[in-house]
């Protein structure tokens, strides 16, 4: 392998390179003033939904098995199972939202990488059995290998300053243009660094994750980012694009940052369409609906009126009047806790008079997860 590849740069690419207009297009978006339609109660459940999807996905790529029904059961029956596949994935979960909350106001430094890396692997068993790690947080002081790779990561003694190196050029001021790219080849370089004895893969991608929110992909009401999708559609060529650039080419570095930032564009694009409530309510959950209906979860009553909270959106009691004629307001209020109670209508956030229909933690949400397969929403396969 090339040694210069020990000196951390950026390539830039040509200006007729399909690299740059992959720029160009996730800049674009990164700025596009985004006002979606989706209700925020609404849109909250779809992030949690995708945070789960970024959190099995990650962990397949490293072998756990657990399948995405698999892990909608735990979520339905509350289930506080304690095996490791489900801890592994509720852990990525769980830096997920500490990255939300923390990362605008936290440097990516040591400390908030080493933050990562000890949420990823507490509770769970240490190697060679399980995928903890016997020194949670801490860089590796062994000579390690990466599976299946030919690259052989740097000389524990090494690990410290060329991390520190990675901080420094991550944080340096550079034009804007250049952020996406420098995303890419952190992602690379925290890789062939490998820094840690396990849970290097994970953590390298929720530190992506970081970044893009970071650099403006912002999270809030206006976007949802899943950028493990990219990694985990196809194994072998997430592997293969990383070997490429571990031999530190400009070709292998370029294609690897294509690679990424096509995959990328691909999947905002496709997510954002759910914040079009029109695309969201007539594609998705109307179609839910009718599924838990067909196969005996909802009865014909519950169903209407759920159909009926999703045409509105948010809704109040008043609004469920025609569909439930002759019954007293104290009946209709009824009818609206029961459905609380069953975890099917939740507040519209301060509003206790307005609700939005529920679908991330109920039985919806096996339907909702069957339909989003079927629009090509899912990264990965069952």
């Amino acid at each position: 392998m090339s040694t210069d590849h020990a000196t951390l740069r950026l390539v830039v690419p040509q200006f007729d390179s399909p690299l740059t207009d992959l720029i160009i297009d996730l800049d674009h978006l990164r700025r596009k003033e985004f006002v979606g339609t989706t209700p925020p109660q609404l849109f909250f459940q779809l992030k949690r939904i995708f945070f789960m999807l970024e959190s099995i996905g990650s962990a397949r790529i490293e072998g756990n098995r657990t399948t995405i029904a698999e892990y909608i059961e735990t979520k339905i029956k509350r289930d506080d199972h304690h095996h490791a596949s489900i801890v592994e994935i509720r852990n990525m979960e769980a830096v997920m939202e500490f990255i939300d909350e923390n990362v605008r106001k936290s440097p990516i430094n040591q400390a908030f990488v080493a933050k990562l890396h000890r949420m990823v692997v507490v509770g769970l068993p240490k190697p060679p059995n399980g995928e903890g790690d016997k020194t949670p947080g801490k860089y590796r002081t062994i000579q390690v290998r990466i599976g299946g790779a030919d690259h052989l990561p740097p000389d524990p003694k090494d690990v410290r300053t060329m991390m520190e190196e990675l901080f420094v050029w991550l944080n340096r001021k550079e034009p804007p243009k250049y952020d996406l790219l420098k995303i890419a080849v952190a992602h690379h370089r925290f890789s062939w660094i490998h820094p840690f004895t396990n849970g290097n893969g994970r953590t390298g991608r929720l530190l992506t994750y970081a970044l893009l929110v970071k650099s403006g992909f912002n999270v809030d009401a206006r976007r949802i980012l899943n950028p493990s999708a990219v990694f985990c559609v196809d194994r072998n060529r997430y592997y293969s694009a990383l070997s490429q650039a571990d031999y530190g080419t400009d070709e292998g570095m370029l294609a690897w940052c294509e690679y990424v930032l096509g995959g990328l564009r691909d999947e905002i694009e496709k997510i954002d369409r759910l914040l079009n409530y029109d695309f969201l309510s007539q594609e998705i959950l109307l179609p839910a609906i009718r599924l838990s209906l067909e196969s005996g979860q909802l009865d014909k009553l519950d169903a209407k009126l759920l159909k009926r909270a999703v045409e509105r959106g948010t809704f109040q009691a008043s609004d469920w009047k025609a569909l439930l004629p002759g019954k007293a307001p104290s009946e209709i209020t009824r009818t609206i806790n029961r459905l609380k109670d069953r975890n099917l209508l939740i507040a519209d956030g301060e509003n206790v008079r307005k609700y939005v229909v529920r679908f991330d933690n109920n039985f919806l949400l096996r339907s909702v997860m069957r339909i989003l397969d079927e629009k090509g929403f899912l990264p990965l396969q069952d």
